[in-house]
This record gives C-alpha cells, structure tokens and sequence, in this order.
C-alpha cells in the first residue's frame, strides 16, 4: 500500500521556520522525483519546489525567493521541506508529491500557519 504521510506542520509566527517531513512507504522512494505544493484556502494548489531522484538538482517556486530548502534521504524513505523567514503569505496545507514518468502519488497535507 503506497503512503505518503507529511508532518511537521503547525503555528509559527512571522519569521519563524519549520521542517517539514515527507514519510513514503509502498513504492521504490529513490526513483521517484518529490515535490510540494500548497493549497490555500480559496487558491489552487501550487508548486512549491521539486527535487530528483537522487537529490542532486531542485528547484523552486519564485515566492520561495530562497527561504525554503527541499531536501531526502533516500535511506530513511524521506522527504523535506525546511521553511524559514515564513510570512503571512505563506499559510496553507502542504503536500508532497512523488513522480514517476506517468505514476505519481500525493500525501494527505500538512497545515501549515502564520500567526503573530
């Protein structure tokens, strides 16, 4: 049974960082290319920023403007998204992705707010 369970979200105040983590079960985690969206509440999901494989190239949305950093370890199964300097645009659930030529599979998101 293929999974994909996020955590690490929760309430931070402006400025303020989390990690948050990508758990993958089911499926050959190390061919798959991962990403993360968000969805905020009334916007469409949106790309947050993707890595390959085996790690060796990401990219990133341009509100990320080098705050978040993607990130696995393909021995632990695991993906991750470090957030720093979060702002109140930065609200919503977060979810990650993996990808395989035409296979893909979602987790079930993580909320993530800004508050002061």
């Amino acid at each position: 049974q293929v999974q994909l369970v996020e955590s690490g979200g929760g309430l931070v105040q402006p400025g303020g960082s989390l990690r948050l983590s990508c758990a993958a079960s089911g499926f050959t985690f190390s061919n798959y290319a991962m990403s993360w969206y968000r969805q905020a509440p009334g916007k469409e999901r949106e790309l947050v920023a993707t890595i390959t494989s085996v790690g060796g190239v990401s990219n990133y949305a341009g509100f990320v403007k080098g705050r978040f950093t993607i990130s696995r370890d393909n021995t632990k199964n695991t993906a991750y998204l470090q957030m720093t300097s979060l702002q109140v645009e930065d609200p919503a659930v977060y979810y990650c992705y993996a990808k395989r030529g035409r296979g893909s599979y979602w987790g079930q998101g993580t909320q993530v707010t800004v508050s002061s």
